[in-house]
This record gives structure tokens, sequence and C-alpha cells, in this order.
């Protein structure tokens, strides 16, 4: 008989098991202990123990923080997901950091049917923080965040430090500085992303023959139409209607953060140099943050996959660097290859800059 329907069987019976210490404790009606269940128990001692031992754990485990590797002794870190929640968003990162580096990810209320999303990254900021203190109490940590998700994870950073907690490193993927989010700013993305896949359909269809182009353009009717039924699919998908729910309203409070001044070091974990160009004011960092680190993956890595495979090597490269100190106190300027033979991930580098001081050459376009 397996542990779990041993365990009920003693439930139906009455029977209460509790694990005091390296002892056992049962208890139950009078008879219900037969000499062969004592018997039972005896031999199952420590099996049972550890399984009472794991469930008191998860039980102590805080709702927010969800373990993606709790192992080793390294500074652990904290991050804060995407839009929409998803802590496993960083699942792949997380195997390329070694076994040594205890990673959580935060997971934000509104996921299940017993919490509401919340929308002031402040409250949410805040939330964090008593999870993480009553999971650890006592510092040091690395936070993290992913896109929409950096202004939470700077703001958590902020107020945990103003607590009198020891902030070893503020790690910001792919993080939009907040005013990107906000609609004039999104408004003049999507005008340019639309004027720029115009003129690709353009030149493309320049270069077919009549019958091409209405391929073509059926084609792009079918991709389209494929589309908007994911959508309408994903809205009725019980798992990812709260998603969705908590990506609004995320999106609806970094629109409206305003980030103060953060004292700690941060690093800029950017998908390539040309994405500081893109719009997405990410270096605007530089502005709140009183010394930022900038770390620029792969020519070729994409901001919505940099997390993922083939990128996550790289990007756990450069995240070691920056745990370790780059160089040591002071570095000014590292560099590390991200391919060995330098055909497949291109250069990964990182700049140090202060606050109110901008290295020639590096300035955002």
């Amino acid at each position: 008989m397996s542990l779990r329907a041993f365990l009920a069987d003693l439930r139906g019976r009455g029977i209460q098991l509790s694990a005091d210490g390296e002892r056992l404790r049962c208890s139950g009606p009078t008879g219900a202990l037969t000499p062969e269940l004592r018997e039972q128990i005896q031999l199952r001692k420590s099996e049972i123990l550890e399984f009472l031992r794991t469930a008191a754990a998860l039980g102590r485990q805080q709702r927010a923080i969800v373990p993606l590797q709790p192992r080793g002794n390294r500074t652990p870190v904290y991050a804060v997901a995407g839009h929409n929640g998803d802590v496993f968003c960083y699942r792949a990162l997380v195997r390329h950091l070694g076994d040594d580096q205890p990673f959580f990810g935060l997971q934000p209320p509104g996921l299940d049917d017993h919490s509401e999303p919340l929308a002031r990254v402040e409250v949410l900021a805040a939330y964090f923080a008593a999870q993480i203190r009553a999971f650890q109490p006592d510092g040091p940590y690395i936070i993290a965040g992913y896109c929409a998700g950096g202004g939470i994870a700077f703001e958590l950073a902020r107020q945990l430090q103003r607590d009198g907690a020891t902030i070893s490193l503020l790690a910001l993927f792919a993080c939009p500085f907040p005013t990107f989010f906000r609609f004039g700013a999104q408004l003049a993305q999507r005008l340019k992303q639309q004027m720029a896949r115009a003129g690709m359909h353009a030149a493309a269809l320049a270069t077919m023959s009549p019958e091409q182009r209405h391929r073509y353009i059926a084609a792009g009717f079918g991709r389209r139409k494929a589309r908007r039924a994911a959508e309408h699919l994903a809205v009725l998908d019980p798992a990812l209607g709260p998603r969705a729910k908590v990506g609004r309203a995320t999106l609806k409070a970094v629109r409206r953060y305003t980030p103060g001044i953060y004292s700690g070091r941060v690093a800029l974990f950017l998908p390539n140099r040309a994405w500081i160009r893109s719009g997405t004011a990410a270096l605007q960092w530089r502005s709140v943050a009183e010394r930022t680190e900038e770390f620029y993956g792969p020519d070729n890595c994409h901001p919505d996959l940099l997390l993922l495979e083939p990128d996550a090597p790289s990007i756990g490269k450069l995240f070691r660097q920056a745990r370790d100190g780059c160089d040591g106190p002071g570095s000014m300027n590292a560099r590390v290859n991200g391919s060995q033979n330098g055909t497949s991930t291109g250069h990964v580098s990182a700049t140090v800059v202060r606050r109110g001081t901008f290295p020639l050459g590096n300035s955002e376009g």
C-alpha cells in the first residue's frame, strides 16, 4: 500500500498523526489503533515523518514565492515576471545559473479564484516585500524583473532597501522604462511597427507575379484569421483568463508609475545594442539609479525570447558576471564572449554607468 493510501486509511479511522521533532505522535478514537496498525506505523515511521515535514513546509510557503531552484548557498534571487505574472518565463535561464543559485519567482495576486490583481506598482511591491520577509527575514537579496515587471522589481528593491534590507543587485531583463507603457508612447510604437510592416509587404509584393501576389495576400489573411481565433480561444480558456486579467492590471499599474531614486546597483540586461534605439527608453533607468551596468546580448537576440533558448546561456553568463561583480570593484568596462567560436551568438558586453554620466557612443537614440 502506498504511503498516501495508508495515511488516507488512517484518517478514515479517525487516527491523526503529527511530527514532534524526531517523534511521531498518534491519536485516535479508543480501539482504533490496533496492534497491527501500530506495527505498520512504526515500520513506516521515517517515511511518515518525512511526508509530514514536507507538508508542513509547503503549508508555511508564502503564496507569492514560487521555488524555481531552491538549492544553494548564494544570495537568493527573487524575480518578478512579465505583465501576465508567469514566473516560469525564468525556467530556461535558471538552468544556466548553476545548482548553487537559489531562484524564486514572485507570483502576483489574481491568478487564482481567491484574490484580485493589484493595480498599483507601490502596493504590489509592498505585497512582494512582505512575502519575501516572511519567507526569508534577513537579506541580502537579489531582485530581478522582466519586461513590464521591471518597474515592479525596481520599486520592490527600493522598498526593501528603505526598510533596511541589503540588495546585492537589481537585475532588469529587457525592461522598458515605465513611460514606454503610456498611451502616447504605445501609439507611436504601433504606428512605427505598422509602417515597417507595410514597407516590408510592399517590397515583397513588388517582386512577385500577379499569381504570387494573390497567394501572398491570401496567406496573410489566413495568418490573421488564425491569430484572431487563437486570441478568442485564449479568452475562453479558464487558465489563460486570469493571466490576461493580471496582465491588464499590471500594465495599468506600470503605466501610472513614476520611479523614485534607487541608491543601489542596477544591472540592465538588454537584448542587443540596436534595442536601445527601438523606443523602449530602457537607458532612462540611468536617471533614477545611483549605479547602472549595461549588459548586451547577442546581435540577433529578440527581447521576447531573451530568457529562452538559445539565448538563455549567453544571458545566464552575463547574469553570473554581474552577480560576481564583473572584473571587481570600480570596474568600468567588461566583456565576455557569448560563443566559443564567435559564430553563433556574437559578443556580449557590459558597461558601468553612475547616475548623471553617459559614456560616449552609448547614448540612447
